[in-house]
């Protein structure tokens, strides 16, 4: 069995008829005729039902087009993965993320890419999410990841992808009353003093409307004793016993070297913070639209 058997399969399948198929590879219908034999002899089983008119797929055929095409696929993007190593993909990509966000599998996916495309270089700035919208529209960066804090879906120059929807924690001090507590939801938080983790610098914002919302539902107004958009700072007041937070998940990895803080789930609606990756729809840079294509799929 080799690759051009699969796609002679494949174009038969999708044609109805060995004649088009041969027309469309440029060769004869005895030649696709005997390659589709040679497979079949190989596979141990017959593909089509040569006696319909289109001529149809057997229940074998039906799985092994499912099968060939993926092959077929990998095989393509394997190809082109290649011959760009080999012509040697260079450049930069300049890469915005909000603070805290380093703390996520963002390295992960970062050092994957700089391993499949070496000569690509890639620059990364940790900013406030304002400064990360605004640095984007201007052209300063090719891709930002952060959670909105200036309603970035009203911008029609931009590209948008929920990258994750990352669960929010309670991060306590290691003695509070509540920190042997399962799960939490907001109304248990109705007497204590928070330290806001805001997404923006200005600690009035998009973002930061959507949470305080959240905490009117509960049937209060915070208080809030501190805004600040610098997670290490708010965890280490924490650990120091001046408040309590609503966090990431992803700072979970990060406990400013002290004991002294508990993460506790945080239930109910809308406990996520949405992490976005945004880029220009007329970013002509080739390293970003690698990149976008190597991210997961949220």
């Amino acid at each position: 069995m080799n690759l051009n058997q699969l796609r002679y399969f494949v174009s038969v399948a999708e044609a109805g008829n060995f004649t088009k198929a041969a027309a469309n590879h440029f060769i004869s219908q005895t030649a696709i005729t005997q390659q589709i034999q040679a497979l079949e002899e190989n596979i141990g089983a017959k593909l089509f039902n040569r006696n319909s008119r289109p001529v149809s797929l057997t229940p074998a055929g039906k799985v092994f087009l499912k099968e060939a095409r993926e092959i077929l696929a990998k095989t393509d993007a394997a190809l082109l993965k290649t011959r760009e190593a080999t012509t040697g993909l260079e450049g930069e990509l300049r890469l915005g993320f909000t603070k805290g966000y380093e703390h996520s599998d963002l390295p992960k996916y970062l050092r994957t890419f700089h391993q499949e495309y070496p000569n690509v270089l890639i620059s990364c700035y940790r900013c406030d999410t304002d400064m990360l919208a605004a640095g984007l529209i201007k052209g300063e960066y090719d891709v930002i990841f952060t959670w909105d804090s200036t309603n970035l879906r009203m911008e029609e120059a931009l590209e948008i992808r929920v990258m994750e929807r990352v669960p929010l924690r309670v991060a306590l001090y290691a003695n509070h009353p509540l920190a042997r507590k399962k799960e939490l939801t907001r109304k248990d938080l109705k007497q204590e003093n928070i330290l806001f983790m805001s997404p923006s610098g200005t600690g009035d914002s998009f973002g930061d409307a959507f949470y305080i919302h959240l905490y009117q539902k509960a049937g209060y107004q915070p208080n809030i004793i501190l805004r600040s958009n610098d997670i290490e700072s708010i965890l280490m007041m924490v650990a120091a016993e001046e408040g309590i937070s609503i966090v990431p998940e992803y700072t979970h990895s990060w406990d400013v070297g002290t004991e002294n803080i508990v993460f506790v789930p945080l239930s109910g609606e809308s406990e996520t913070e949405e992490i976005l990756v945004v880029w220009r729809k007329s970013d002509a840079n080739p390293a970003l639209k690698h990149f976008i294509r190597e991210l997961p799929a949220e």
